[in-house]
């Protein structure tokens, strides 16, 4: 029987990337968005992530369809860029219910079945910005942050059940969350739109280049493969030089 996995964010940018490399792969996937691509790759489901039940269905959903799950990629997320003394309240609620709260979540719910599996993956597709921080983006790094904490603790909790749990963290990949990043950083830092992509976006990347959605999915599925068995409780680095600063 193949193996299965749910994959959140999946309808566009890394999340589509990593449903598509897993289904290339041989894996049943289960692609969960708030508004999934019914012609995208997997099996599609609408739910609210930021949500307990949300969680809870896509977990139980891939359980029915499947009979068994044996990784979670949480993908899901957004950015929201502003000043801390203008940061909107309900975007911080919302940032961390996405980026932190539905990792926690989804890992709760599946546990019984990554453990029935024997050889369970959680690869949390975490960012940079778990490791260094930008300004404006409170909410964002406080969350990338506070997931790899929970990658951590969650390697040690599984490691005799033999579930491995990683945080890919790549710079800035070409995805619409960056793309829709453009004029917020530009409006932010007083700047044009070209100026914001060359002089803000890519300025930490030591290699000049958005990186692309399916080479992090490449790196994903590594992880989910018997290759990367023995990655687990830490930070998956591909971030163009960045934190080599």
């Amino acid at each position: 029987m193949s193996e299965a996995a749910l994959v959140t964010g999946a309808a566009s940018g890394i999340g589509r990337a990593v449903a598509e490399r897993l289904v290339e792969d041989g894996w049943n996937v289960l692609a969960v968005d708030l508004e999934p691509d019914p012609d995208g790759p997997g099996e599609p489901l609408a739910a609210d992530l930021t949500t307990r039940e949300g969680n809870r269905e896509a977990v139980d959903a891939a359980r029915r369809r499947f009979g068994r799950l044996d990784a979670i990629v949480p993908n899901a997320g957004f950015q929201h860029v502003a000043p801390i003394e203008s940061f909107d309240e309900d975007r911080w609620d919302a940032l961390l219910a996405l980026l932190l709260t539905s990792p926690f979540l989804l890992a709760r719910y599946a546990w019984p079945a990554l453990r029935a599996s024997g050889n369970g993956r959680l690869v949390v597709v975490a960012s940079v910005h778990g490791l260094v921080a930008s300004p404006f983006k409170a909410g964002y790094v406080a969350a990338k942050h506070g997931v790899l904490g929970l990658v951590k603790t969650l390697a040690l909790e599984g490691a005799e059940a033999g579930i491995s749990c990683t945080a890919v963290c790549p710079g800035y990949v070409r995805t619409p969350l960056v793309e829709k990043q453009i004029p917020d950083q530009a409006k932010a830092h007083g700047v044009s739109e070209e100026e914001a992509l060359e002089d803000v976006i890519l300025a930490p990347h030591a290699i000049k280049r958005l990186i692309e959605p399916a080479e992090v999915a490449g790196v994903v599925a590594f992880l989910a493969s018997e290759g990367g068995a023995s990655f687990t409780g830490v930070p998956v680095t591909m971030d163009q030089g960045w934190t080599a600063r």
